[in-house]
């Protein structure tokens, strides 16, 4: 049989394909802007067929119907990446968060430690060879289909075909169901005044040829548009959004001088606009890969001048970041922080960066802490932690004391909080106290 009639024979209906989901079964889901919304919301005519079906996945889009009360007992959410539809539930108790480092997450397939029954994902129409391309995401679904018994794959025609280690065949698919529609989108805001400071001074860092890593908000975004000025800029990240395709036309990203893959810019899946979506579709200069390889340490550590951006949600005067947390709730997740920290760490003039506003909740609450707060988890230790900016300025740590890393913190909180910062650093003895003045 050649691949067109394979395809045809496996064509179905949703619900007769998700009938192969059965009680007891483990189900990864297409995460992001691939998230397969047919089949997602299909799946609800089957939830009170079957019982203990667990729905695995990192951060997905569109309505995750499948907390909500009523399906308790029929699906049990296991989030990888904790976005806002599946926050409130989590902190209710109502599904489950599992802390992992995105580079580990694909480990669990392949070793048996939490394997899975079903996948369901979101792939271009099949080029004349067959291959479906996953599109906007390859990140860790690639991976779970080739070690899962059963995928059903929603085949969109609007889905554009990405390049690189990005193909299904038609015969590693169970079953296939044919829609169109846009794919979810996430759309780039436009950033403030603190956001470009911090931007000023996160760009002040990065050099011509560096390599650059960093995720998706206002931060990112005036990052990005501040390093107009620099040269032969390259791209090695878990992922990009729209604000790389300024710098790739006017040629500033280019990838010329990269260590690893050079003249592509290297993803494992894409948060952006429809803009981005086109302007992916059968480009060459990206390169798909899935993220047990993009965010892998020792490969990311061979790109010299690897420059990677993270954020958080607090830091300590010690250096601890909290980044997936506030306090004991779970707010997002791990993500590849500290793959990429300790890549660019162990880079040829690599810096690994932590950039956060000083404050939060309009300015009355301070992000550079005496401590974290009760409950919250520690996502990056204070020992890989190397430059922390806010929009008062870098710190660097890597290396310093606590007196040293106490005092560079204080020094970029905002002010209204540094007396009470450094009475802090005092009691607990990181500083010695300031002589009284006179």
């Amino acid at each position: 049989m050649n691949w067109l009639d394979n395809y045809r024979a496996k064509l179905t209906t949703v619900d007769d394909a998700l009938e192969e989901i059965r009680s007891g079964h483990r189900v990864w889901i297409h995460a992001g802007c691939a998230t397969p919304q047919t089949l997602v919301e299909a799946l609800k005519r089957r939830a009170h067929h079957v019982y203990d079906v667990e729905l695995m996945h990192m951060l997905t889009m569109g309505e995750a119907w499948y907390v909500q009360p009523e399906y308790q007992g029929h699906f049990r959410h296991n989030s990888l990446f904790t976005g806002s539809n599946v926050r409130s539930a989590i902190g209710g108790g109502r599904a489950d968060y599992t802390p992992i480092f995105l580079s580990e997450i694909e480990g669990l397939f392949l070793s048996g430690e939490r394997p899975v029954d079903v996948v369901l994902c979101q792939v271009s129409p099949p080029d004349d060879h067959g291959y479906m391309s996953l599109g906007v995401s390859v990140d860790c679904t690639l991976t779970a289909a080739r070690n899962s018994p059963v995928v059903i794959a929603e085949v969109n025609d609007r889905m554009p075909r990405t390049l690189g280690d990005a193909f299904l065949h038609v015969s590693e698919v169970t079953h296939l169901v044919e829609t169109s529609h846009p794919l979810y989108e996430l759309f780039p805001e436009p950033y403030n005044d603190t956001q470009r400071r911090i931007a000023e001074h996160v760009a002040s860092l990065i050099p011509d040829g560096a390599t650059l890593q960093m995720g998706i908000g206002g931060v990112p975004d005036a990052v990005l548009h501040s390093l107009m000025d620099r040269r032969d800029l390259a791209v090695h990240s878990e992922m990009v959004s729209d604000g790389v395709i300024d710098l790739i036309e006017s040629g500033v990203i280019n990838g010329r001088r990269k260590s690893i893959h050079p003249g592509k810019a290297v993803t494992g899946f894409v948060l952006g606009s429809q803009v981005l979506f086109d302007y992916l579709h059968n480009n060459p200069f990206f390169e798909f890969h899935p993220i047990r390889y993009t965010n892998d340490p020792f490969v990311i550590a061979q790109n010299d001048r690897m420059v990677a951006i993270n954020s958080a949600l607090q830091v300590d005067i010690t250096g601890q970041v909290c980044a997936d947390s506030i306090g004991p709730r779970p707010y997002s997740g791990f993500g590849g922080q500290v793959d990429f920290i300790r890549g660019a760490a162990r880079s040829k003039g690599g810096k690994p960066i932590i950039a956060l506003p000083a404050t939060a909740k309009n300015g009355t609450i301070s992000r550079i802490a005496p401590t974290l707060d009760a409950g919250a988890g520690v996502v990056t230790s204070r020992a890989d932690v190397h430059y922390v900016v806010t929009e008062f300025g870098v710190a660097y740590l890597h290396g310093k004391t606590l007196r040293q890393r106490a005092e560079a913190l204080i020094a970029i909180a905002d002010p209204r909080f540094r007396g009470e910062l450094w009475d802090y650093a005092e009691r607990v003895h990181y500083v010695e106290p300031q002589p009284a003045l006179a």
